[in-house]
Parts: structure tokens; sequence; C-alpha cells
């Protein structure tokens, strides 16, 4: 029950009390003259809902596009839309796969009844109006719903009260009556709603479910005759939804970057656990691996009778060729991160990826090691850069014959070094937006003119000269980093 207007009235009622003569919406002063014996409850919606959505998401194991219902609870019974075109064979057909639901929504204590029609709306309106309202499974034959809806209530459209107390007092009670009457006096009386609903009723106006969650392309599921309790078996059974779904991708040429494992309870609840990868694999071993680390929080609960094991994030997957002589050592540290990773937490192992700043010494960030590369990764500077950078760039002594030419000579920690080869300048710029106006266009901007130098040796530097040249001042000039 609920309070409105400072009266309590009934929110929802069970069979034994619509056998007595209750319905939603009655006062409970007058329920209680009707049933002295009667037990309420205060309405929970907020914990109707969450529990709709706990349902909602238990309802995966017969098809990945699954969303609650938006109308149901204004039609005084929650309701969750399940698309079963593609999945129904999995379960043995469309009666098998009903009478299975039914049957599981009757143990879990579930009051229900399973509408199906070819549209949303069809099915919307034969799991609430259609008549016998004792059968638990209803449904419209393909290409029967104009038939099947015309006796029934147009409140069964899905259409707002005042609508349907308007078309009421018109008359037009049954949606066989709309379907004869012309339909721009309908229009103009109720508006468009009313002709969209109808029309999405009929099939003759497409109508979209949004699923709670983006459905997988690639997954592979397994069903037990008896529930799955213990560890070895939900091992055994994963090695062999690993397989299934590595040759899925495999197919396609592609690899996963996030793979869950969905473990369907026969107590109606929902245990995951899912793993992520730093590029794109589909190695069932490596994946293995990973989810090992991760089934001590896979609680089984009384017994899981459905495991789906489904790749929520895919990439393309770029052949590699193989070498005789390779050690796989690039492979073995991108494993590698993925276990860390996996282990310590998406968050908690790092890589460096490029940022859009001008000094080199601030344009990487630290990016989780297994988060998505993005389109700036892939776009670097022209012109090479070293492997090492220094915290800082250090002063050093430099020789130049001509200002806006490299070096000759230069010393560094002590050490001279004489230049063979160079190559240069590249002038980075500042980062204006954050400069003083005033010193824009003046001899102090703090731009750098680089060169890419080789001493006699065969060591190789990063030194750039700061500032624009000036007579009066002698240029400076900093070490920055190493080429290999």
């Amino acid at each position: 029950m609920t309070e409105e207007n400072g009266h309590a009235l009934l929110v929802a009622v069970n069979r034994a009390a619509e056998i007595s003569g209750l319905q939603p919406g009655l006062p409970l002063a007058d329920a209680r003259a009707l049933c002295p014996g009667l037990y309420t409850a205060p309405a929970d919606p907020n914990g109707e809902r969450a529990a709709l959505g706990r349902l909602g998401a238990w309802c995966n194991r017969y098809t990945p596009w699954t969303a609650p219902d938006p109308d149901s609870f204004s039609a005084g019974a929650g309701g969750l839309w399940l698309e079963i075109t593609g999945s129904a064979h999995l379960f043995g057909g469309e009666s098998a796969m009903l009478s299975d639901l039914s049957e599981r929504l009757s143990v879990l204590g579930y009051a229900h009844r399973l509408g199906v029609a070819d549209t949303p709306g069809a099915a919307w309106a034969a799991a609430r109006f259609l008549q016998p309202l004792r059968n638990p499974i209803v449904v419209i034959p393909t290409g029967a719903a104009e038939e099947a809806l015309a006796p029934i209530s147009v409140a069964a459209l899905r259409l707002p009260t005042n609508t349907v107390e308007g078309l009421f007092r018109l008359g037009l009670r049954q949606i066989g009556q709309l379907c004869e009457r012309p339909r721009a006096p309908l229009a103009a009386r109720f508006g468009s709603l009313l002709l969209n609903r109808l029309d999405q009723a009929l099939g003759q106006r497409p109508e979209s479910i949004e699923p709670e969650r983006p459905p997988p392309a690639y997954q592979s599921r397994m069903a037990f005759a008896e529930p799955l309790t213990h560890r070895d078996g939900i091992e055994a059974s994963l090695e062999r939804l690993l397989s299934a779904l590595c040759r899925q991708l495999a197919t396609a040429h592609i690899g996963a970057r996030q793979v869950r494992l969905s473990g369907y309870r026969v107590d109606g609840g929902v245990t995951e656990i899912t793993v992520g990868t730093g590029r794109a694999v589909r190695e069932a071993g490596h994946l293995r691996r990973l989810f090992e680390q991760k089934l001590d929080d896979f609680d089984p609960g009384f017994g899981i009778d459905t495991l789906i094991l489904a790749a929520t994030l895919t990439d393309s997957l770029a052949c590699a060729q193989s070498s005789l002589t390779s050690d796989g050592s690039a492979e073995a540290l991108a494993f590698l991160l993925d276990r860390l990773g996996n282990r310590l937490g998406r968050n908690r192992v790092h890589r460096l990826a490029p940022a859009p700043r001008h000094p080199p010494e601030h344009a990487q960030t630290a990016v989780a090691a297994q988060a998505i590369p993005t389109a700036l990764e892939g776009h670097g500077p022209v012109s090479p850069r070293p492997l090492q950078l220094l915290a800082s760039p250090e002063p050093i002594e430099a020789i130049a014959p001509v200002p806006d030419r490299p070096p000759v000579m230069f010393k560094w920690r002590r050490t001279r070094h004489r230049v063979a080869l160079a190559d240069g300048p590249e002038r980075i710029a500042p980062e204006w937006w954050l400069e003083d106006p005033s010193e824009l266009f003046s001899s102090h901007t703090r731009l750098r003119d680089y060169y890419r130098v080789e001493d006699t040796k065969g060591r190789r530097f990063w030194l750039f000269r700061a500032g624009l040249y000036r007579p009066d001042q002698a240029p400076k000039w900093y070490m920055h980093g190493f080429f290999p």
C-alpha cells in the first residue's frame, strides 16, 4: 500500500486478494471492509525496481537483449522486455524456452505472465489483457496481431490515463474500434501518441528496445543438467567455453580486449567476473590464466546451471610474422602486464601514452596498461624522439660558430664531446596560453631549438638552445636526452 493525498491506497494485490474482490487503487479502509483479515505491507518502489533489475540480469541466460519495461509500474506490475528472436533455438524452440522460463519464475516465487508476439506492443498487451488471464503463457501467432488485439481494451496500448478515459467517453473501448475509425479526427483530438502506439502494436511502425547493456557479438554458453557447485567443474567448463569463444574470434579475425564470465544460479542470482587485456588476444591459455586469478570471487551459491562467456570488448588483431629466432619477449611482456593488471587492479599498472603538450618532458602521461589506445597515440611527432629523457634538462657548455647552427663541441658533466654529425634544428614553441602575453613576441620567449648530434665516439644526444638569439647575451644550451 501507499499514501496518496493523505489516504492509504492499495498498489498491488496477490491472487487471493483479487479473488476476494480487491484491486489496485482501492482505499485501504474499503479493502479491510471486504477482507477483514487483510495483510498489508508498505510499497517500496525503489526496492521493486532494484529487484526487477536483478531479475533482468538473470534473464540474460535466455537472451542478451533484455531491458526493463518503463511502462510496467504505471500498469501496476513490473515487466521486462526479452527479445528472443535469435535465441529460442538454443532451448529447443520457442515453446520449450517459454515453458522453462515460466517454471523457473514459479520456483523463484514470481507471479508472472508471459506474452509473446511479433511486436513489443502486441506482446505487452497480450501479457496484461489477453484472455484467459489464468494462462501463464500467451502467444499471438505470427501475422495475427490485429485479429488478436481487436477485442481487448484500448488501455493495452500503453496510453496515458487521460487518453484512455477520453476514448471511453467516446465509446471507443476496444482496439478493434480504433482500427475502424478515421485516423485524422483521432490524431486531432488525442495527439500523435495514440496512433503511434496503435501502429507499433500492429507492426506498422517500428519500435526498438534498448537493452540494459550492449549485447556481445561473440559469446559461448553451457547449460548443465545438475548445477555446478565446485571450482573444478567451473574450471573445466571455462576451458571449453574459452576454446569455443576463441574459435569465433579467429573466424572473425579479431581479438578480445575484455571478457566476462557470467554464472546464472538456481536461486535467481547472477555472479560475474571480468578480465581485461592490454591488447587484443585470442589465446585461450592466456585468458584462462587471467580468469584463474579471479575465480575465488566467482560465487556459485547453491549451484550454477548456466555459464555464458562473452567478449564484451573486441578489437582488430593484425597478423604477426613468426620467426625461427624470435624469443617472444614482446608477447610475454604483454601477457605479464595483463596478469598484473587483473591481479592488482586495472588502475594500478600503468604505461606511458602521448599527451598533447609542447615541452617533451610533459608530452606523455601515465594511463592504465589495459586502457584502449587513443587516436593521439598513432600520431606522434614527425621528428625522431630519444628513448631516454632526463628528468629535467641539464645545462651544458657549448661552442657554436654560428648562432643558428649546431655546436661543434660541448661539455656535459665534466666531459668534453666533439661533435661529428648533427641534424636540426627542430623548433618547439612554448605553450603560448601559459606564457605572459607581454613576452610572447619578445626575445624572452621560451622556445627551444633542438639538435640531434653524434660525437666522435658514436654516442648520440638530444640538445637544445633556449630562446631566440640575442647579440648582447650568450645562448644557453641544455642536454635533454639520448638516442640508442
